[in-house]
């Protein structure tokens, strides 16, 4: 797993600390603390599954004596019936860390299975899928593994790691032009090493870009299908191209054949559905 261990703890703790307040009343008072249960995790419905892992730490913060015999890795392709993991701990712990542990996974399960469908719709063609920021505050790290595990691909990860000149900045400093020429007297006096992407609307747009240069990749933004194949074909080699804009499972393989370099589509995260699966006890003793 991919994950910043530092921002995972964080995330746990800040979970179980949402929940559980001053403490599950209703485990303690119904269930005696000396109580084991073994619990599994049940699929119940066709997708992509992922968040075992991180379910795994939820449990061990909650009982770092559990055992956690996960059955299926995270990426996996599942189906109604099939069991992710047994895991066997304390049962008050168990119910502590039950809805955060299933909120998560269907969520990211849900993330990775969309992202499956979009990596399956372009199979064969020189193509990448692109998250993008639209995510949830706060678990964007979450989201974005979720849909690497599906078979897509991660853009940026925020502000700070990628140059992304958008319609507004370039609206609110003049031209396009301008735009270019600010963020590599930028970068030249902050001596940072930061890949440009510019957003260009129409055609007249991109020749700007193409007259100055000076960018990375240009993302062809609410481009329909033949423009922006006269646009690909326009820029050629010179630059990395994206398309982006009212993209989704029924015309991103078409958006594929254009011969643009990267497909990048909010829908991947934000349009995400939420897999279906529950965690049930089976056992306990104690």
């Amino acid at each position: 797993m991919s994950l910043d261990e530092e921002r995972l703890k964080d995330f746990i703790r800040q979970g179980l600390s949402e929940d559980i307040g001053e403490g599950d009343h209703t485990s303690m008072a119904c269930i005696r603390s000396t109580r084991i249960s073994k619990a599994k995790l049940l699929v119940k419905e066709d997708g992509v599954i992922s968040g075992i892992e991180v379910a795994h730490r939820i449990f061990k913060e909650v009982a770092p004596a559990a055992d956690f015999d996960a059955l299926i890795k995270d990426g996996s392709a599942v189906k109604p019936g099939d069991i992710a993991f047994y895991v066997t701990c304390p049962s008050r712990a168990l119910l502590m860390a039950e809805r955060l542990s299933l909120n998560i996974m269907q969520h990211m399960s849900g993330i990775s299975t969309i992202s499956s469908l979009f990596a399956q719709e372009v199979e064969g063609l020189p193509v990448k899928i692109l998250d993008t920021r639209k995510t949830t505050p706060g678990i964007r790290f979450l989201e974005k593994e979720a849909v690497r595990l599906g078979g897509c691909h991660n853009y940026r990860v925020g502000l700070y790691d990628w140059i992304m000149i958008k319609d507004n900045h370039v609206d609110a400093c003049g031209s396009i032009p301008v735009a270019i020429d600010r963020v590599h007297e930028y970068l030249e006096k902050t001596k940072k090493e930061l890949s440009i992407t510019i957003e260009v609307r129409n055609l007249v747009e991109l020749q700007a870009v193409l007259d100055r240069g000076g960018v990375t990749r240009i993302m062809m933004d609410n481009f329909e299908i033949p423009i922006l194949k006269e646009a690909v074909a326009m820029v050629g080699d010179r630059f990395e191209t994206e398309a982006s804009g009212g993209i989704n499972l029924h015309n991103v393989r078409a958006y594929g054949e254009t011969g643009v370099n990267y497909i990048s589509s909010g829908a991947l995260t934000h349009s995400a559905g939420s897999l279906d699966m529950s965690l049930k006890i089976i056992m306990s003793e104690g």
